[in-house]
């Protein structure tokens, strides 16, 4: 145990008492979030699930403490995904499990793809847009420790109008057929805005995502139709900002896109066919971009595929894939503020880090990069005081590779340690 000692001023008696014991990492390399610089032999000292010192140089640990030699690894921050969706993982089944599965199903499957994603050293993500109960209840497991996965930020459901992305009755028959209303996400007018937002705070959301455009995988016809009115979007950022709430929105097509941006959203996901007008107003306005690579290069590789997606969804896919290749790099070169985010769940959970290395495709630098997977993500997250940046006071998310990522930045793909707040879930 570590002693602490304090002596009154004029007293003889040295009054002293124990402190928890420390856990000390040992870097051989550290990239921390903040600085462009790779950092060599450094010390970070932990205590209580936060880190109190990062120093220079292998410092020897007290009596007591614990020590953790990562000499040989690439040490960084808790990686930080900004766009999951830990309720499923497409297949060619994904349009009709819901005929077959119990709410209790998507939640014990759930608790697989958060133990993956945590795996894969992402400790912190947001999860956009699901049934509206699974991932609040999936929040709370991971936070009593009940199940282990990454710390969540959750949407609840996402916000649609009628007939739009996140409609949950899109492409359904018969009895299945309904009008649905702000209790399932789906809004028309200014009055059902401001309920929805609401009716997710009730439910216990984080943040408020919306479905500005059509989408890729929705069972309607249009991709990029814009589908939130002007007046839509602004009910539902004030009455978010009223319960201190982000806006993050999905949107495909340019139209949708702009309307959200000069509404004042805080992030586009996706933003396929961002224009040069849509990007000089979010830098102007600081809004965030969220680009999901690997989604588009999932999506139309099983375009390619023969039967893997119902009709309606297959050009859309074929189409708008390939397409956000080309917007990352105009984008990238153009100054807008990105933040990592893949979307999994449309592709496969635990291979979050695949989103590197078409970042780096597309002409990012790696140290960049891995910025946005974290002092970027906490800021959009409004978080950065708490995580992000290997520093004093923030919490204990620790990653570790093999090999320099700076160098080879497939080396994201390898974790090989992952601690969250202090507790280790794996080591080498």
């Amino acid at each position: 145990m570590r002693i602490a000692c304090a002596a009154l001023i004029g007293a003889t008696i040295v009054l002293c008492e124990s402190l928890p014991a420390a856990t000390i990492i040992h870097a051989g390399r550290l990239i921390d979030g903040r600085s462009d610089e790779l950092q060599t032999e450094m010390s970070i000292v932990i205590e209580d699930g936060k880190i109190t010192e990062v120093v220079k140089g292998f410092i020897n640990p007290a009596d007591g403490d614990r020590l953790i030699d990562l000499s040989q690894l690439t040490v960084m921050p808790g990686l930080m995904d900004m766009h999951t969706h830990l309720i499923g993982q497409h297949s060619k089944e994904a349009y009709t499990e819901k005929f077959f599965m119990e709410e209790s199903d998507y939640a014990l499957r759930s608790t697989m793809f958060a133990r993956a994603t945590l795996m894969a050293g992402f400790t912190t993500v947001r999860e956009l847009g699901d049934n509206g109960i699974n991932s609040v209840s999936l929040r709370r497991a991971i936070t009593e420790g009940w199940i282990v996965g990454p710390r969540s930020y959750t949407a609840g459901k996402s916000i649609a109008t009628t007939g739009g992305h996140a409609d949950p009755t899109n492409g359904l028959k018969g009895d299945f057929r309904r009008d649905a209303g702000p209790t399932e996400g789906v809004i028309n007018g200014v009055d059902d805005a401001r309920k929805a937002v609401r009716l997710r705070y009730k439910e216990g959301a984080d943040l408020i995502k919306l479905t500005a455009t059509g989408g890729i995988l929705s069972l309607a016809a249009n991709g990029q139709n814009p589908q939130f009115t002007k007046e839509e979007l602004e009910a539902i950022v004030e009455t978010a900002r009223d319960y201190d709430m982000v806006v993050t929105v999905h949107a495909h097509g340019a139209e949708g896109m702009k309307r959200a941006v000069l509404a004042g959203v805080d992030s586009i996901e996706h933003g396929t066919y961002m224009t040069d007008e849509i990007m000089e107003l979010m830098k102007e306005r600081g809004t965030y971009w969220v680009p999901t690579n690997m989604a588009g290069e999932w999506v139309a590789k099983k375009a390619a595929e023969p039967g893997y997606f119902p009709e309606v969804v297959r050009p859309k896919a074929a189409a708008i894939g390939p397409a956000i290749k080309q917007t990352f790099a105009k984008a990238y070169k153009a100054g807008v503020k990105i933040a990592f985010g893949t979307d999994s769940g449309v592709s496969t959970h635990g291979e979050n880090a695949h989103e590197f290395e078409l970042m780096v495709e597309g002409g990012m630098p790696p140290m960049k990069a891995i910025q946005c997977a974290t002092i970027e993500a906490s800021r959009l997250l409004r978080v950065e005081d708490k995580l992000g940046t290997l520093e004093p006071n923030k919490l204990a998310d620790v990653v570790a590779v093999s090999g320099n990522p700076l160098e080879d930045i497939s080396a994201m793909k390898h974790i090989v340690f992952v601690m969250k707040e202090g507790e280790i879930f794996l080591q080498p």
